[in-house]
C-alpha cells in the first residue's frame, strides 16, 4: 500500500475576503435545534471538488454573494444562546445563529499541479490537502465563520473548490442543497432558485415536558469503562493510514450473494454490514510491522456499536420538515454485535449477520423515536458515545456528484481529510458504484483492504448471468439506502 504523495504549496494570489449578502438581509438570533448543536457535530464539513476547467472568480463571487441573500445564516456567526460570546465552555452550552450578514470568507489560491496529477492521488487524502482550504490560526470553534470557501487554480487550467460549512447550521442534504443553489447562480443568475430554502428550526423542538420513550445506546451520560473504551483508545494510541475501497455495482451484486440466508437488501445496508464485519475483523489481531509493539487483541466479549445516519424528513408528519428544510434532519441509528459475532462472521464471508441488525436499526427510527432523541439531547451532559462505535456518514447520494458552475461537473468528490469516521462517497461518472473510506491503524491497513475488497473475487459464477442481474435490479442498485 503506497503512501499518497504530498501536494505542493498553494500560493495565495490575494489575501482572503469577506463576501457579504448581495443585499441586506434579516437580522435576528436562530434556533438551533437540539440534532444541530449537539457535541458530535461541532465542525465543519469540508468538501473536495476537482474540475478539468475552471470557472471565473469574479462570477463565482458574485454569485456566492447573491445566494447568502437566500442563505443569510449562513453569513452570520455562531454563538452561545443568550448573548454569551465565546467560552471554555462553549461545547456545553447551547448555540444560536446571529444572523448578522458579516459574510463568508473566500480565499483565490494557485497550485502547481494538474488536475490529471491529483486525480491520481485523490482517493486517499493525507495532511497536505490541508493547503486547499484557508485555515484561521488560533481561533476558536465560535469564532472561525459558519463558511469558508477556497478555490485553487491549477496549471492546467482546473480548480479545486473546497468548503468548509459549520455541521451545526446543515446536515449533508443541506450542505447539497445549498451548494446546487450556488452553482445554480453562477450559472442561470437571472432565474428563480427551484428550491426556496427553510431556515426555522422549530420542528425538531423538544416536547414540553420531556419524554424520552426509547433506550438510545449511541448516547451516554458516563465515562466508559476501561474496557468498553478499548477499541477507541487503540485508535488512538496508534498511526493511521487512510483505505479507499470502491464497489462497482457488480461487486455489491457479489456482496449481497454472500448474505446467507438469502435476505433481500439494499446497497447500503450490504456494504455497511460487510465494512463494519471487516473493520473489527481487522482490528482483532491488530500488530505493528516492527517487533517494538504488539497491541493485544480486543476481548472476543466486547460490544461494538456501528451508527450510521439516517435522514428523517419523510418520517416526521407532526410537523413535516417543510420543502428546503436544510437544518440537520438525521439522527444516528445504532447497530450492536460483539467482536466475537463480527469476527466469525467476517472469517467465514457472510454478511446476513451484520445486514440484520442494519435493517432492524433503520426501522427502529420512527417518528417518535426521532422525538425521543431530540427530547433526550436537552440533557447538554448527553455525548454521543465513541467508546467501542464505527460511524458510517453517507455522501453517495446527496448529489455532490453533479455539482457544475458552468464548465463541467467533477472528476472527483470527497473529504478534505479521511479520520475514523468511514464515509461512503460518489464515484465520478458511475452512479451505482460507492467508495469507503476510513482510516484504520497502519499495521492493519493492508489487511482491511484485503478483507473489503476479498468479497469481490471469491465467487465465480458467471459474467453474463451477474450483468443480467444487473440489469434486473437497477432498482436496488441506485437506491443506496
Amino acid at each position: 500500500m503506497v503512501k499518497s504523495p504530498e501536494l505542493p504549496d498553494c500560493r495565495y494570489l490575494s489575501p482572503p475576503v469577506v463576501i457579504r449578502p448581495a443585499n441586506p438581509t434579516p437580522k435576528h438570533s436562530l434556533y438551533l435545534s437540539n440534532l444541530d448543536d449537539q457535541s458530535f457535530l461541532r465542525f465543519a464539513i469540508k468538501y473536495v471538488f476537482l474540475f478539468e476547467k475552471g470557472v471565473s472568480l469574479c462570477n463565482l463571487k458574485r454569485s456566492l454573494a447573491i445566494v447568502l441573500e437566500h442563505y443569510y445564516p449562513f453569513a452570520g456567526r455562531l454563538r452561545v444562546s443568550g448573548g454569551g460570546g465565546s467560552s471554555s465552555l462553549e461545547f456545553d452550552r447551547k448555540l444560536e445563529v446571529d444572523c448578522n450578514g458579516e459574510g463568508a470568507v473566500f480565499a483565490e489560491g494557485f497550485m502547481d499541479l494538474t488536475a490529471e496529477e491529483f486525480l491520481q492521488m485523490a482517493d486517499t487524502p493525507n495532511r497536505s490537502w490541508r493547503k486547499l482550504l484557508y485555515r484561521f490560526e488560533n481561533l476558536g470553534f465560535l469564532d472561525i465563520p459558519p463558511l469558508v470557501i477556497q478555490v485553487t487554480n491549477l496549471r492546467c487550467g482546473g480548480m479545486i473548490v473546497c468548503t468548509g460549512i459549520n455541521h451545526c447550521l446543515s446536515d449533508g442534504v443541506g450542505t447539497s442543497q445549498f451548494l446546487h443553489a450556488w452553482a445554480h447562480l453562477t450559472t442561470k443568475p437571472n432565474l428563480p432558485l427551484p428550491i426556496q430554502p427553510f431556515h426555522f428550526r422549530h420542528v425538531f423542538k423538544p416536547r414540553n415536558p420531556l419524554h424520552v420513550t426509547f433506550p438510545h445506546p449511541q448516547y451516554s451520560k458516563t465515562t466508559p469503562s476501561n474496557n468498553a473504551n478499548f477499541l477507541l483508545d487503540l485508535l488512538r494510541s496508534l498511526p493511521l493510514r487512510p483505505v479507499s475501497v470502491v464497489f462497482s455495482a457488480t461487486d455489491i451484486l457479489r456482496l449481497k450473494r454472500r448474505c446467507t440466508p438469502s435476505l433481500k437488501c439494499t446497497s447500503f445496508e450490504a456494504v455497511a454490514a460487510h465494512t463494519w464485519q471487516s473493520w473489527v475483523h481487522s482490528l482483532v489481531a491488530a500488530t505493528t510491522t516492527t517487533t517494538t509493539l504488539i497491541v493485544s487483541p480486543l476481548p472476543p466479549s466486547l460490544p461494538v456499536n456501528l451508527l450510521f445516519s439516517v435522514n428523517v424528513r419523510r418520517r416526521m408528519l407532526h410537523p413535516e420538515p417543510p420543502a428546503g428544510f436544510y437544518g440537520n434532519a438525521f439522527v444516528l441509528a445504532c447497530a450492536q454485535s460483539t467482536v466475537k459475532d463480527l469476527t466469525a462472521n467476517a472469517a467465514i464471508g457472510n454478511i446476513y449477520h451484520g445486514v440484520t441488525l442494519v435493517q432492524q436499526a433503520k426501522a427502529a427510527v420512527t417518528e417518535e423515536y426521532v422525538r425521543s432523541v431530540v427530547d433526550m439531547l436537552d440533557d447538554r451532559s448527553v455525548r454521543t458515545d465513541m467508546s467501542s462505535t464505527l460511524v458510517i456518514s453517507q455522501w453517495s447520494k446527496l448529489g455532490l456528484e453533479d455539482l457544475d458552475f458552468g464548465e463541467g461537473k467533477p472528476v472527483h468528490m470527497g473529504p478534505l481529510a479521511s479520520d475514523i469516521y468511514c464515509l461512503f462517497l460518489p464515484v465520478c461518472g458511475d452512479l451505482s458504484a460507492v467508495r469507503v473510506l476510513v482510516s484504520v491503524p497502519e499495521c492493519v491497513a493492508q489487511k482491511f483492504e484485503f478483507i473489503m475488497k476479498n468479497c469481490c473475487y471469491s465467487d465465480n459464477e458467471d459474467e453474463d448471468t451477474i450483468k443480467n442481474n444487473n440489469n434486473s435490479n437497477n432498482e436496488q442498485k441506485n437506491c443506496f439506502i
